[in-house]
């Protein structure tokens, strides 16, 4: 465990107040924002059987938000997950926040229940990070979708561009106009060759600034063609017109 993460454990535990909060949505949250928080898939697999193992679907302080299953019931509700896969996400939710380790005296998970069957005490994992920042969290994820948003549009937009880029230098080379269509067609290669397998937002904008500047530069071979074959046709048109 971190000092950043002591820190923040420290900081949940003051910080939980007296209102709930639905589990499932705080974990539709931390879904999204995943990437922020540094977590993947299979984590989020893992603090969805967590949650299972709470008997309610609103979380509150006026409950004990101890969980304490098993390795071997977590695994099974992790559909299976291997146990070290499961160890190391557990600490990946633990370090990034998400849960805080509450081990007892030998480490093994349990619950000590008192005269009515209620829990007294219990030693597992406390869901006290999702109650206490479930604001921030929520916060995270609509960044998150947000940027997911951008990327959606910007990659688009770059779809589209390369596409009339790559018609443009085809029509150039095939009807022999005038200009260096063989650079362009390099260049556009080059550009194509730099695109990442899991481009980030800033990948697909450098990219898109690329293949836009090179749309432009097309275009403009384009227009200089046409210009010349307007200038030629109104040649002839006035040489016909002396006659």
């Amino acid at each position: 465990m971190t000092l950043a993460s002591v820190k923040r454990q420290m900081k949940t535990e003051r910080d939980v107040s007296d209102t709930s909060v639905d589990k499932w949505r705080v974990f539709r949250d931390v879904g999204d924002a995943r990437t922020r928080l540094g977590l993947q898939d299979r984590a989020l697999r893992v603090l969805n059987a967590l949650l299972s193992f709470f008997p309610v679907a609103e979380l509150s302080n006026e409950r004990n938000l101890v969980v304490f299953p098993s390795n071997a019931q977590l695994s099974a509700r992790a559909n299976g997950i291997a146990r070290t896969t499961l160890r190391k996400c557990l600490s990946a939710l633990v370090e990034a926040g998400v849960i805080i380790r509450k081990d007892s005296p030998n480490r093994k998970r349990y619950a000590r229940k008192g005269d009515e069957s209620d829990i007294e005490d219990a030693y597992g994992f406390s869901l006290a990070p999702l109650l206490a920042r479930a604001s921030e969290f929520a916060a995270l994820a609509q960044r998150a979708r947000a940027e997911q948003r951008r990327f959606r549009i910007m990659k688009d937009r770059l779809t589209i561009v390369r596409r009339d880029v790559a018609k443009l230098i085809t029509v150039g080379m095939e009807e022999k106009l005038a200009g260096d269509w063989a650079a362009a067609e390099a260049c556009f290669v080059e550009i194509v060759g730099r695109f990442a397998r899991r481009p980030t937002l800033q990948d697909i904008a450098t990219s898109l600034d690329e293949m836009t500047l090179l749309h432009e530069e097309v275009s403009r071979m384009l227009e200089t063609q046409e210009e010349m074959i307007k200038k030629t046709s109104n040649a002839i048109a006035y040489g016909c017109h002396i006659q």
